[in-house]
């Protein structure tokens, strides 16, 4: 009876957001040059659990939203397949975003008001903005973006000054949306392309914000195993545009997230963290292989 529900939330993926809200920790040390010294394992944690409460509800309401939609084209859903009452979907997403609100509450209040933001984009995007071409990737990319600001929270000040490096993720998530629109169908060539040149931008952005400003040679390093991780299926796709190739490529840009994140966690100097983030890694493509990521 779990299963379809832990489905809905998409578990492999709840690790990149968890991810995220570890990198933006470190960005957030690495700009008020605190070193690993001031690590924070209850706030860490408390962070790890709203953000998994905000994804986790928003990818079950983007199941909701779509249950029409997925009776013909992916019955095998748990909405569709009826594993998962609908009204059932709603309570169970409404309870997670109220779990994700909560615990970024208890860090402080403006960690409360960036969760509240992002259950309110979730929401944009699941409802409005996935159905529009230019919108849906931006709407996606402000959810991952803000959940990087909650993970900067971590330290206000920091927050103050880094609060633009929320936009890196919305280069990069409107990529992989990009991508995911020929999962079904097959896709084009251009928007490929299109997806792979965000890429690129993403890396040089991370390479001067980033590995420039911190630890040189290993976060250099996790951006190798970044671009290692994301360009070959992607290229492939970029070759075949089939639907299957796309879909690999969409599910690598997903985990890729982590590799991303590893990037900022080794340029802040951490290497507690960039041990945790990479720890996620196996843990995400594990679950990948019980729950869908798309």
């Amino acid at each position: 009876m779990l299963k379809p529900f832990l489905q809905l939330m998409r578990p492999a993926n709840v690790m990149t957001a968890i991810s995220d809200v570890l990198a933006g920790a470190a960005i957030a040390m690495l700009y008020l040059g605190n070193g690993s010294t001031a690590l924070s394992w209850p706030t860490l944690a408390l962070l790890a659990l709203a953000t998994a409460g905000l994804y986790g509800g928003g990818v079950v309401f983007n199941d909701v939203f779509d249950a029409a939609l997925d009776a013909k084209e992916r019955p095998e859903r748990p909405i569709p397949s009826g594993r998962v009452p609908l009204l059932h979907a709603v309570y169970w997403g409404t309870a997670l975003f109220a779990v994700g609100v909560l615990a970024a509450g208890l860090i402080g209040v403006v960690s409360g008001g960036i969760a509240i933001a992002i259950v309110l984009m979730c929401l944009v995007y699941d409802r409005w903005a996935k159905h529009h071409a230019v919108m849906g990737p931006v709407a996606m990319g402000l959810c991952r973006g803000l959940n990087l600001l909650l993970g900067i929270s971590y330290a206000i000040p920091a927050l103050e000054q880094a609060w633009f490096l929320a936009f890196i993720p919305v280069v990069y998530i409107a990529g992989v949306t990009t991508i995911s629109r020929g999962e079904v169908h097959g896709g084009k060539k251009m928007p490929l392309l299109l997806s792979a040149g965000l890429y690129a931008l993403v890396i040089g952005l991370i390479a001067y914000f980033g590995v420039f400003r911190g630890e040189i040679g290993l976060g250099l390093g996790m951006l190798a195993a970044f671009a290692l991780f994301i360009y070959p299926p992607l290229m492939r796709a970029v070759k075949t545009q089939d639907a299957p190739d796309i879909r690999k490529a969409v599910k690598h840009g997903v985990l890729g997230l982590i590799f991303m994140n590893a990037a900022w966690t080794a340029a802040a100097g951490s290497w507690p963290l960039t041990l945790l983030v990479l720890s996620l890694f196996p843990i995400s493509i594990w679950l990948s292989k019980l729950f869908s990521v798309t």
